[in-house]
């Protein structure tokens, strides 16, 4: 099991500072060290989490589970998460309660970050290392 320490961003909060309506001080943020999970396509926080940041109701979407049930969720945006020299602008799924978020294939995919698996850790790029670098 990876976990990587991620930081989480209120995105409409640094638009509302650029343009002066609140200042840098009022970014709703906060710090995670947060479970790694390939097999999930989108970023998954919890209702707690989604409360702190005030991230806005985007549309409810239906989900497959590990299970290969099926259950509707919250879906969130736009939320932008940093790691390292990296970050990212994209939607949450809200999980019931305090349920452990997760990082997933796509925002990983979009920072251009990879899983060192003897490290067992998350980590930039290293053929890419000073910028994110995409497949068109």
């Amino acid at each position: 099991m990876v976990y990587a320490d991620i930081e989480l961003i209120n995105h409409d909060d640094i638009s509302d500072a650029r343009k002066f309506r609140i200042g840098e001080d009022e970014i709703k943020r906060i710090n995670l060290n947060i479970l790694v999970d390939t097999g999930s396509y989108m970023l998954a926080i919890n209702e707690n989490i989604q409360e702190h940041l005030q991230i806005p109701f985007f549309e409810k979407r239906t989900m497959q589970l590990a299970d290969n049930g099926t259950r509707e969720y919250d879906v969130v945006s736009p939320i932008e998460l940093h790691f390292k020299n990296r970050k990212v602008v994209c939607s949450a799924v809200v999980l019931p309660g305090n349920a452990e978020p997760l990082l997933d294939a796509i925002p990983m995919e979009e920072m251009d970050v990879l899983i060192h698996p003897l490290r067992e850790e998350l980590i930039v790029n290293p053929e890419h290392p000073y910028f994110a670098q995409l497949k068109l």
